[in-house]
């Protein structure tokens, strides 16, 4: 299973391209000025395919826009005046247009220069060539006759073209002509024979020259040899050929050690430059042919760099290195020697960058460095220029300090802006670079966009671009959020650039991110943002499935992912895409394939893709089902009772064979049925098979794998088998009786296959053992059993059965021992005898049976025994029969499981196969008396504060005579730690007692249990509450109902009232869950259960439930809840009852002195109301309008509209005004200490009768200003309002 982290991969490109952007020139902004930069040319060796124009490209930018002009061969190229030659618009770009014109008019050598007003750039120098492919010269060739066995050189000489050609040697029918270690082509295009052989000879050996840039293929003359077998010729003939001449005859023909054919002598030298290719050959003829190898004597070969080609005799080296110089060692060896050549290796290097001189913006009164570092071999020589003009015939500048491979501008001035080119060349080449010094003031500004968002993956670097301009040039300082700002340190690094990189980013570094550009003009920031995304998991990966065909199969791919990113799942088969197959189905999280077949099998990968990174997972499926039959059935090595089988296995379907199972069919006795007969490992194909005479045998064979059995294989032929005497008897004989006087004989029969032989007869032999007497026998035929009559009862017999038919007997048989039939017994146990151990168990012993009183197998005695009565009482009460069976011949038994101080009888039967014999005589016996069971019941009431009431009913069962009870009980605290235990003790006709001097508001529990002269019985439990020391305490009513718990957790839950208004639950607990609750419910409302958190400690619990309504019934239950609020434990409901409230407590509203009182308030108020409705009549003048008329105080407050009570009156006399109408808690109306009544508030016009007398005027509490009157008037308190005050 494969798993890729792509993202990491994604990463890493992004660390590649961030690296390359630290490396970019300094960018000025095309808004400023700046000299001219040479963006586009073509390169230096340009050669050009004279079918189509010349294109030569010059592109520059700078501000003011540059203008361009060429030179060429040196000479100024007056473009303007050749009507061929176009310069494009805003550009130097030529096209040359040689329509009608040879290319050969316009070589030469060009270069560009592009000005403004701040300088000059020129370009390379770019030398123009025609392409050139030349046919080859005319030349007769003549046949090559070369004996067998000498080397051969096929010279191509193609003729040279610009670009040299591709060389290949082809046939007539333009095949290639195979090439191995004994023929092979050079590096310079000649075919290299190390020994002829006669298939060699043919007349169309062809060198084919291949000129790429115009793609035209030129053909040499077609090139005969012919090989000779100089051996098989006399002399004669050669000379009638007399082909004398082209023979070699200087060659060798015979075997031979190696020599070298190319490069000749014991060595030669090479050049090779400085990142170029180094290509070296050697080629060695010899007979055998040689084998070359290569090494070398100084040093290593590089191995990352270096490859053979050429069947090993060519050695290339890419990237050539100053290491690579040195001797390099050939060796040509075959059986019979070996030879060497060295070529020595010198390595030149063209003028190559250490540092070029970049771009300098310096602000007026700086100082900068232009460095032209390189190297080369031999060194190069370096030559300044400024604006395109040699350094030295420039205008003397006192700023400019030359120092070879520098320049030195210190102190530069506004308008002093150049560019400078440094020219290094030797004579393998040279190099040219332009370089402007741009003097600007200029304010910082932020080139990256504002507000950019950032996105990476966690554990991953960000960059974050802070792209700035400005001259001097800016400092960039970046902050986080309102943090401080970031220096270099980790996790951070602020790059010469203004990228600020995180190399391990986290999501604690997401946020806002804000650079500072600044320098002595200004100061600009940038806002961006970066967010660290979740990496992609791929956390349940697909699984390698083994799955049947036609069945399904589902890859599993569950993905976590950051939920802010959208993925996309995409499933591939083999990397490709699934087939278009509407059985595959491509859910969220799952591949699921129906259906499946063979072609399905594969490799299934999901890919889970975000816009930041990706995570893949793969699984295999294998597609499995039964096997195909095997072929080809075979039956060899054919004897009279066994045969050979053989098979071919057929396709396994990817899971392997794990057994072969062979099955015959017998057509003679059961035809159409087929048996297993043997099995035979996976890996075998032959099975040797025993069979039975007389049968007609056809085979066949199955093979299981994993998946299951194959179809069967098609039958094999016949084979039949002759018959013969049996070879086995019957099995399973047994002799057996049915009745008391009978023998019955059984046997299992033989199959048609056993018989052996036709006539198949059973011979039944039988006799009395320990008789002596002869066998006697009976042959059947067709059966299974026999039956002997008039046997005696129960004896044994020897029987056995022999199988026989046409041909013979069966081996002898074994007797096997049989008894004939049972009868029931007639006689019983005597002796019965009873010893009691204890009121619980007693011992029984008996005198056994006689065996001929048995009459049968015995099986054993059967002891039947019940309970007349207890000894208490007088008269018998039987209970049910109990039984016990004591196998075999015993004589004596064990009786558990009595009760205490009773009578018991018993009788024994003796037992055989057929039946019970007759019982013995009854025998009884008693038991002592045992210790008592527990109380039937105790009780706990009235529970007061310091006493309570307990009763009890005597035990069940009093297994003897009850001597008294005892009483223990303890307080328990709520901690539920037991205080001192107290101790009574009670005579036995006693079932109630009153425990005084409890302690209040205290739980206690109570231990009860009875005793008898063994000792006291099993305890009961209780436990009960006194009531709380409250003001008033009555004992209620209640009716608390006891059901047995629901589950296990809660015990002994009981409950008690406490006062009018609570209730007391006391519990014990003993579950593991502590959240416990106390819920209850009005009976019979359909509201929600109220619900209070107790103690959830093991142990006894109380819990007070206040605030009850008095005379009220509540359902009140415990339950025990999980953290999901359901409920795991729950009580049966207890049904408090609370009393009614006491009925000296007086509602204060039915009494009837308060009910007067009240009545007399109502009178004098409307007494008042006539009053006040009387004077405003009149229209009387009141004292408080002659007081407002007076002071006309500001400070006068209305009354508020919304409650109807007065606004504060006040003034700066000892007039103390009229509060809002608010009751005070006697139920009275405090009057003022001023003369002023309620009358006196009144004012006439507003106040109104309705129909029916009533009052209906209102008092409004606002200071109204009377248009016609001009001056300020206070109404009057509505009277309905004063008295709704009072009530």
């Amino acid at each position: 299973m494969d798993r890729k982290w792509k993202w990491v991969l994604s990463s890493g490109a992004l660390l590649v391209i961030f690296l390359g952007r630290m490396t970019t020139a300094l960018e000025v902004p095309l808004d400023l000025p700046q000299p001219p930069t040479i963006t586009h040319q073509s390169p230096k060796d340009f050669i050009i395919d004279p079918r189509e124009n010349i294109l030569i490209y010059c592109e520059a930018k700078g501000k003011p826009h540059p203008s361009f002009s060429w030179t060429r061969n040196g000479t100024h190229f007056d473009v303007e005046k050749d009507s061929k030659v176009l310069m494009k618009p805003s550009s130097g770009t030529l096209v040359i247009d040689i329509s009608g014109e040879k290319a050969e008019a316009y070589e030469g050598i060009y270069q560009c220069t592009a000005r403004n007003e701040h300088g000059t750039a020129v370009s390379n120098n770019i030398f123009i060539r025609q392409s050139r492919s030349p046919l080859w010269s005319k030349e007769r060739k003549e046949a090559i006759m070369v004996q067998v066995g000498v080397s051969l050189v096929l010279q191509c000489r193609p003729p040279a073209g610009l670009p040299p050609p591709i060389i290949f040697w082809m046939d007539n029918n333009f095949q290639r002509l195979p090439q191995n270690t004994r023929v092979s082509q050079a590096l310079n295009g000649d075919l290299y024979f190390s020994n002829v052989l006669l298939d060699d000879t043919r007349n169309d050996y062809i060198c084919y020259a291949r000129f790429p840039h115009t793609q035209t293929i030129q053909q040499k003359q077609p090139i005969t040899v012919k090989v000779l077998d100089m051996d098989a010729i006399n002399e004669t003939v050669a000379a009638l050929y007399n082909y004398t001449n082209n023979l070699f005859v200087d060659s060798p023909s015979g075997e031979r050690r190696p020599s070298f054919m190319a490069p000749l002598g014991r060595s030669s030298t090479q050049m090779a430059l400085r990142g170029g290719v180094l290509e070296i050959e050697c080629i060695a003829e010899g007979l055998p042919t040689p084998e070359v190898s290569w090494y070398k004597e100084s040093g290593d070969l590089p191995s990352s760099r270096m490859s053979f080609h050429n069947f090993q005799k060519t050695l290339k080296i890419a990237d050539v290195m100053e290491a690579d110089a040195g001797d390099y060692r050939c060796t040509a060896k075959n059986s019979l020697g070996s030879a060497h050549h060295t070529i020595k290796v010198s390595v030149k290097a063209a003028p190559f960058w250490i540092s070029a001189p970049r771009n300098l913006i310096l602000a007026p009164k700086e100082t900068g460095i232009l460095t032209c570092r390189v190297s080369g071999d031999p060194k190069p020589q370096i030559a300044w220029s400024v604006n395109g003009v040699p350094i030295e015939n420039s205008p003397k500048d006192t700023s400019r300090k030359v120092e070879d491979d520098t320049v030195i501008l210190s102190d530069v001035q506004t308008g002093s802006s150049a560019v400078y080119q440094c020219n290094a060349s030797n004579e393998f080449g040279y190099l040219l670079a332009n370089a402007f010094v741009n003097v600007l003031a200029e304010a910082p500004r932020v080139l990256t966009p504002p507000n950019n968002v950032y996105q990476v993956i966690t554990n991953n670097p960000a960059f974050l671009d802070c792209a700035s301009f400005g001259s001097p040039i800016p400092t960039i300082t970046w902050f986080k959020d309102s943090q401080t700002s970031i220096l270099n340190r980790d996790p951070y690094v602020i790059h010469n650039n203004g990228t600020l990189e995180i190399n391990v980013a986290q999501s604690l570094n997401s946020g806002k991110y804000t650079c500072i550009a600044s320098n002595n003009l200004g100061t600009r920031e940038n806002h961006v943002y970066l967010e660290v995304k979740e990496p992609t998991r791929i956390l349940a990966q697909p699984e390698y499935m083994v799955v049947q065909r036609n069945r399904k199969a589902v890859f599993e791919c569950k993905v976590k992912h950051d939920p802010t990113l959208i993925p996309t799942m995409n499933w591939l088969k083999d990397n490709g895409e699934l087939p278009d197959d509407e059985r595959f189905l491509v859910d969220t999280d799952s591949l699921t394939i129906n259906e499946v077949t063979e072609e399905d099998e594969g490799t299934y990968t999901c890919v889970m893709n975000t816009t930041l990174d990706q995570d893949s997972a793969s699984a295999m499926l294998t597609v499995v089902e039964e096997p195909d039959p095997p072929t080809d059935l075979e039956l060899t090595d054919q004897r009279e009772r066994s045969v050979q089988l053989t098979w071919i296995p057929g396709d396994e379907h990817n899971s392997p064979t794990q057994k072969f199972l062979v099955q015959y069919e017998d057509l003679l006795h059961q035809a159409g049925v087929w048996h297993n007969l043997t099995e035979e490992e996976g890996t075998k194909t032959t099975a040797h098979l025993d069979l039975s005479p007389y049968a007609y045998y056809s085979f066949r064979v199955l093979a299981v794998n994993h998946v299951g059995f194959s179809q069967p294989s098609q039958p094999s032929r016949q084979y039949r088998t002759n018959p013969a005497a049996p070879d086995v008897n019957p099995t399973d004989v047994h002799g057996v009786g049915t009745e008391h006087n009978n023998l019955v004989i059984s046997w299992k029969e033989l199959t048609g296959l056993q018989s052996n032989g036709p006539g198949l007869q059973y011979k039944v032999n039988w006799r009395q053992k320990d008789v002596e007497e002869d066998w006697l026998s009976e042959t059947v035929a067709n059966a299974s059993k026999y039956v002997v009559s008039g046997t005696p009862t129960f004896v044994p017999y020897e029987v056995k059965v022999q199988a026989v038919n046409d041909y013979g007997n069966g081996p002898a048989p074994e007797a096997v021992v049989g008894y004939s039939g049972e009868d029931v017994p007639i006689s019983a146990p005597e002796s019965v005898q009873v010893l009691v151990q204890n009121g619980t168990l007693a011992e029984v012993h008996w005198e056994p049976v006689l065996t001929s009183m048995v009459r049968g197998r015995l099986q054993g005695y059967k002891v039947s025994y019940w309970r007349e009565r207890s000894l208490h009482q007088a008269e018998a009460q039987q209970e049910e029969q109990q039984v016990l069976l004591f196998s075999g011949n015993r004589t004596d038994g064990r009786l558990p499981g009595l009760k205490p101080y009773s009578l018991y009888t018993l009788n024994i039967r003796v037992v055989n196969g057929k039946g019970e014999g007759p019982p013995s005589p009854n025998h009884n016996f008693e038991t002592p008396e045992g210790v008592p069971g527990p109380p039937s019941f105790l009780r706990i009431k009235n529970t007061d504060m310091d006493s309570l009431t307990l009763e009890w009913g005597p035990p069940q069962d009093n297994n003897g005579r009850l001597t008294g009870y005892t009483l223990k009980y303890q307080p328990v605290n709520s901690s539920n730690e037991l205080g001192p235990v107290e101790e009574m003790m009670f005579p036995a006709n006693e079932t109630t007692v009153i425990l005084a001097d409890l302690k209040y508001s205290t739980r206690y529990k109570f231990y009860f249990n009875a005793k008898t002269i063994k000792g006291s019985g099993p305890t009961i439990t209780e436990e009960a509450v006194t009531i709380m020391d409250e003001a008033f305490i009555q004992q209620p009513i209640v009716d608390v109902f006891k059901v047995r718990p629901i589950g296990p957790a809660f015990t002994n839950v009981n409950s008690s009232v406490v006062g009018e208004e609570g209730a007391v639950i006391s519990w014990e607990y003993f579950g593991p869950d502590k959240n416990v609750y106390v819920e209850y419910i009005v009976e019979n409302s359909k509201e929600d259960w109220t619900k209070e958190f107790v103690n959830g400690s093991s142990g006894s619990q109380t819990h007070l439930i206040k605030g009850l309504k008095p005379g009220t019934s509540y359902r009140v239950r415990l339950v025990v809840k999980d953290h999901s609020e359901a409920t795991i434990h729950s009580t049966e409901e207890l049904v408090i009852t609370l009393p009614a409230m006491k009925s000296d407590q007086v509602d204060l509203a039915t009494q009837g002195w308060f009910i007067g009182l009240m009545c007399a308030i109502a009178l004098l108020i409307l007494v008042l109301l006539i009053i006040c409705f009387i004077k405003r009549n009149k229209g009387g003048k009141y004292p408080v309008k002659e007081k407002e008329d007076a002071h006309q105080d500001p400070e006068i407050q209305p009354m508020k509209d919304d409650d109807g009570t007065f606004g504060e009156y006040s003034d700066t006399e000892d007039h103390k005004p009229l509060k809002g109408s608010r009751t005070p808690s006697n139920g009275t109306v405090k009057r003022d200490d001023s003369d002023d009544s309620l009358v006196d508030y009144g004012e006439g016009g507003d106040g109104q009768f309705n129909e029916d007398g009533s009052f209906i005027g209102q008092y409004s509490g606002k200071k109204e200003k009377d248009t016609h009157e001009g001056n300020e008037s206070s109404e009057a308190p509505s009277p309905v309002n004063a008295m709704n005050s009072f009530v």
